[in-house]
């Protein structure tokens, strides 16, 4: 497997990286915040960093959620935090004319687990050139998503990743088989855990998702014991007032204790 260089500052495949950010683009003054700490938190544990957010979050539970400011707003904000910071940033796509605009800002196109099997959505982000990371649906075995990656590859983009973020186990609930990191990783890609969704409550609120937000630090360690590239996180100054994902974000205390935990048990990985 190839390193994958974005943006001329973090190679992913080469040292542990950090996907983070808030679930949604609040405010610049919330993304400036986090993207602020993590940053500094990276630099200090020697971990490459990828800020995240998204402009909309086209499938919450009710259509009366906030879904997030918009392409235009949120693509304003992620060009100021890209700029300010210097780091690369990620966000999500959900159709294909979203695509080549969201292109000129990001450095990342993320495909939601949903969409995991949209062939017009995956070509479309994988002829822009810029990295696909690839989030397995909750219905997929981790094996099946070959498909996903052959269809970005077929555009001549080899830069792919796929994430981890759990299987749905019954009504309301999911499970992380951490054999999938290993089978996705024999595709010959960059695999993603992503930590705070794999203990997501999908619809558990009736009109909203919960979280157990106490299982991330031992899924996050457990994940790095297998074997990762990447580990993804929704990081939030305060997750209780957060208007997406808050039971299943981290503060910057928690963020800090499992990143650490997580680059101890990725060194340790490397060095057998």
């Amino acid at each position: 497997m190839n390193g994958i260089n974005i943006d001329g500052k973090v190679t992913v495949g080469g040292k542990l990286t950090l996907i983070g950010g808030p679930c949604m683009a609040e405010s610049l003054e919330i993304c400036r915040e986090v993207a602020g700490y993590l940053t500094e938190l990276c630099a200090e544990l020697d971990v490459q960093y990828i800020f995240k957010a998204s402009f909309d979050k086209a499938n919450r539970s009710s259509g009366s959620s906030v879904r997030g400011p918009g392409i235009e707003e949120g693509l304003n904000m992620l060009s100021r935090i890209r700029g300010e910071f210097q780091v690369p940033v990620l966000t999500d796509i959900h159709e294909t004319v979203e695509v080549d605009r969201v292109a000129e800002v990001v450095d990342v196109l993320q495909i939601p687990a949903f969409l995991c099997r949209q062939t017009d959505l995956l070509l479309a982000a994988g002829r822009t050139g810029k990295t696909v990371n690839v989030k397995k649906g909750q219905f997929m075995a981790p094996e099946d998503m070959k498909g996903a990656v052959e269809k970005v590859r077929s555009t001549g983009n080899g830069k792919v990743m796929l994430t981890e973020r759990g299987t749905s186990f019954g009504y309301h609930n999911l499970v992380v088989d951490m054999r999938s990191l290993a089978i996705m990783r024999s595709l010959g890609v960059p695999v993603v855990f992503d930590a705070t969704h794999s203990v997501q409550l999908p619809g558990g609120l009736g009109n909203a998702s919960g979280g157990q937000r106490e299982f991330i630090r031992p899924l996050a360690r457990a994940a790095a014991a297998v074997g990762i590239d990447v580990l993804f996180t929704e990081v939030h100054p305060n997750p209780a007032k957060a208007l997406s994902d808050g039971p299943n974000s981290l503060n910057f205390e928690d963020i800090r204790t499992v990143l650490t935990e997580v680059k101890a048990i990725y060194e340790l990985g490397k060095s057998r």
